[in-house]
């Protein structure tokens, strides 16, 4: 026989690899990368929270040791150090706009009892409208409730 006498079929290619379904790598990317944008989300939140908390500690810190600042100045930096750690750690429509008692009764929500309403706390309210400066006791005891506050900020707030 010869080479072009055998019955012989041409070659058949196979047929084109299909989109659907996909590999199992596929899935497991769909699934992995969601999970991962969200373990990354918390971790940002998580470590910006003790970053806030570090940095707001080390300032309370500092406004204590600080032999230069008077009772009114360390008030001052007082108020703000709260306000700034409490937009930081709580979204800002919430707290942004609070100033009087609901500012104070939102400080007392993170520790026991009403210190900030009824305590020591009220001078943050009341100071700039005395005619005399905060005394050292009341500037003592106001820092030690604000590292009590800021103590408890270390544990997520529990929405009610």
């Amino acid at each position: 026989m010869q080479a072009t006498e055998l019955p012989l079929k041409d070659i058949h290619l196979p047929d084109a690899i299909s989109w659907w379904p996909p590999a199992i790598g596929w899935w497991l990317l769909a699934l992995l990368i969601p999970t991962l944008i969200v373990f990354l989300y918390w971790f940002y939140k998580r470590l910006t929270q003790k970053t806030a908390l570090k940095t707001a500690k080390k300032t309370l810190a500092a406004i204590k040791r600080n032999v230069e600042l008077d009772n009114t100045q360390k008030l001052r930096e007082l108020s703000m150090l709260l306000r700034r750690v409490a937009v930081s750690l709580t979204p800002r429509a919430e707290v942004a706009s609070l100033t009087g008692q609901s500012w104070l009764a939102f400080l007392d929500k993170s520790v026991a009892g009403a210190p900030f309403s009824e305590g020591s706390g009220q001078l943050l309210v009341t100071a700039p409208y005395r005619n005399t400066a905060p005394s050292d006791q009341e500037i003592t005891l106001l820092i030690s409730l604000c590292e009590d506050w800021l103590k408890a900020q270390t544990k997520p707030a529990k929405n009610k």
